[in-house]
């Protein structure tokens, strides 16, 4: 078992720390004690098998399931906070299900998202011309693919200061996949990103840090080139072989 670095990454206060994080679902414990940090730059990939915990961490610094422990965001405690203020605090959240308004259009489904004067509307326009197009379709008749990049869209209208990002490309043909992939490699130039994904490759594309959760807790992080340099230690880790594309 790997133990986690104590000031991984980049040279630099991180943006976010995570330390004896544990959560609760329905009285039943999903993650246990987590502890890492995340850079202030780049994308930081949340990896493990089926069922770990890597989702109950991204909601648990959230808020979004009971908690214990800390989380520090911009060097000030999160971790007694609700969920609505740490969005305002400038963390983005892409999650797992999508989550649209199904009986609303994209545009409108854009608009409700935006919690600034100045929105990212353009950016956002470059990165899913696709949404522009059906800007007056109901979300709840777009393609599976379409609905992630409406999620996608939401959390990038905003000038986060972090995104945390729930498997992104689950589902999703590959032509989808590379375009959300393009869409996170574009946000990350200018906000940190927290990303939790099974598809190895885009790991391999995004990431330049790895956390690796088993049984709801943190068992390796490290450099993401080191890791995919090593495929037993792959196979260790995620019971997956790299080429595999778990």
């Amino acid at each position: 078992m790997s133990t986690p670095a104590a000031s991984p990454g980049p040279v630099g206060e991180p943006i976010l720390r995570v330390a004896n994080l544990a959560a609760h679902i329905a009285g039943q414990q999903v993650v246990e004690q987590v502890d890492f940090v995340v850079p202030a730059q780049g994308v930081t990939a949340v990896l493990g098998r089926n069922g770990v915990g890597k989702t109950s961490t991204l909601k648990a610094i959230l808020g979004l399931i009971d908690r214990t422990g800390e989380v520090t965001f911009e060097g000030t405690r999160i971790d007694h906070e609700p969920t609505h203020r740490i969005v305002q605090r400038g963390v983005g959240y892409v999650p797992e299900d999508r989550e649209v308004f199904g009986g609303l259009t994209v545009a409108e489904n854009l608009k409700l998202a935006i919690r600034t004067p100045e929105p990212r509307t353009e950016l956002v326009e470059a990165l899913f011309p696709e949404l522009t197009r059906r800007a007056q379709q109901r979300a709840g008749t777009l393609s599976g693919g379409q609905q992630q990049m409406v999620s996608v869209a939401r959390a990038l209208i905003n000038p986060n200061k972090l995104l945390l990002v729930d498997e992104p490309t689950k589902g999703l043909a590959p032509k989808i996949v590379n375009e959300v992939a393009d869409a996170l490699a574009e946000a990350a130039r200018t906000t940190p990103v927290l990303l939790v994904e099974q598809n190895l490759t885009v790991v391999e594309k995004l990431a330049e840090r790895v956390i690796v959760i088993d049984s709801g807790r943190v068992v390796h992080t490290g450099a993401a080139a080191d890791l995919f340099a090593d495929p037993d230690q792959i196979q260790r880790l995620l019971g997956v072989h790299s080429e595999e594309n778990a």
